[in-house]
């Protein structure tokens, strides 16, 4: 039985800090790049990719490189499902997610499409 355990106790251990929890709400709610989280979230660059590795190497995270940036999603869509279940179990609500407001959007295809220079 501890074998079966194991690798949900390693999902949960992985998933705990809010910090990542946050960083899973914020993809959940749609592809999002490192400036984007910046952005959304207030931390920074460094902080946020220690998150986004460990998020990655327990095959959470998908990503994809569109030019100089990389574009992170949900493995597992259905982990947003686990969130809101342990958000009620835990009695609150998920926080809503809101977009970056235009004045904190970076230089990515997805903010700025214009800026993209085809050379």
């Amino acid at each position: 039985m501890k074998n079966a355990l194991t690798p949900i106790s390693e999902l949960l251990t992985t998933i705990a800090p809010p910090a990542r929890l946050e960083v899973l709400l914020v993809i959940g709610a749609g592809e999002a790049c490192v400036c984007h989280l910046e952005a959304r979230l207030g931390y920074r660059q460094a902080y946020i990719s220690q998150h986004l590795m460990a998020l990655r190497q327990a095959g959470l995270l998908d990503s994809r490189r569109e030019g100089k940036y990389i574009f992170y999603s949900l493995s597992h869509p259905e982990l947003m499902s686990l969130l809101e279940q342990a958000a009620h179990t835990a009695g609150v609500e998920l926080p809503v997610v809101e977009s970056v407001s235009p004045e904190a959007q970076c230089a990515c295809p997805h903010c700025s499409p214009e800026l993209i220079s085809i050379d």
